[in-house]
């Protein structure tokens, strides 16, 4: 059986790895990105690309359709984002405040009201959000990424109660420091480990989430950091 796998923000740094990580385990990979960057990637992985916003329903719609238009199914479906505006609480503007909203938690909430009907009817599949360990560990400079991710843990866990019926398991992944971006040195002196996450590591822990053998796990917000949140 051929499992299909989407993801977000796929273009490049984690969503791209874990796309990459995906086609390596044998998924057909669904890929919506803003830049075009993501119809490189979707040649080079045997997939399929949508140019979109995570923000537009209209996107998430038209790459969800597509999905199944050529496979039949979804197997994994990973919601991922980029980074929302940062900043101390005061200091945000409601605008700025409804970007992170849209960003993080609203595009999370249409993928899945898109793509659940589809592994309902098939009486299977997984939903994984990436978050953050601001999720588990508030940051002033981090607001909204901190208040948003928190929230998008909560609903995972609504999310993974409404689906287990249907066979669906929902989980998030929260990674800590990457290197698909530099980190500093004093950062890295607080992560027990001792050093960051390879984006490599955190797609396979993405692909787990999204296998069979992660069938007993649903409602969790998973921590892939190094030990670094106490």
């Amino acid at each position: 059986m051929t499992r299909v796998a989407l993801v977000t923000a796929a273009s490049k740094g984690i969503g791209a790895g874990i796309a990459r990580e995906l086609a390596r385990r044998d998924h057909k990979v669904a890929l919506l990105a803003r830049n075009a960057e993501v119809e490189v990637l979707a040649r080079d992985l045997d997939g399929i690309a949508v140019q979109g916003d995570v923000r537009d329903e209209a996107a998430l719609r038209t790459l969800v359709d597509a999905a199944v238009a050529k496979w039949g199914r979804l197997d994994v479906v990973v919601a991922n984002t980029g980074h929302p505006p940062k900043g101390q609480p005061l200091a945000l503007t409601d605008e700025q405040w409804l970007t992170g909203y849209e960003l993080i938690l609203a595009s999370a909430i249409r993928l899945a009201r898109i793509a659940a009907p589809v592994m309902m009817k098939q009486r299977s599949g997984a939903f994984v959000a990436i978050s953050s360990y601001a999720a588990a560990r508030p940051e002033l400079t981090r607001t909204t990424s901190s208040v948003f991710r928190a929230a998008l843990g909560a609903w995972i866990k609504l999310l993974a109660e409404e689906l287990a019926p249907h066979g669906i398991r929902a989980n998030a992944v929260l990674p800590g420091f990457v290197d698909s971006q530099p980190v500093a040195p004093e950062i890295i002196a607080t992560i027990p480990r001792g050093r960051e996450g390879g984006v490599d590591e955190l797609a396979r822990t993405v692909a787990f989430l999204g296998s069979d053998d992660a069938s007993l796990v649903t409602g969790q917000c998973l921590l892939v950091d190094g030990g670094m949140v106490r």
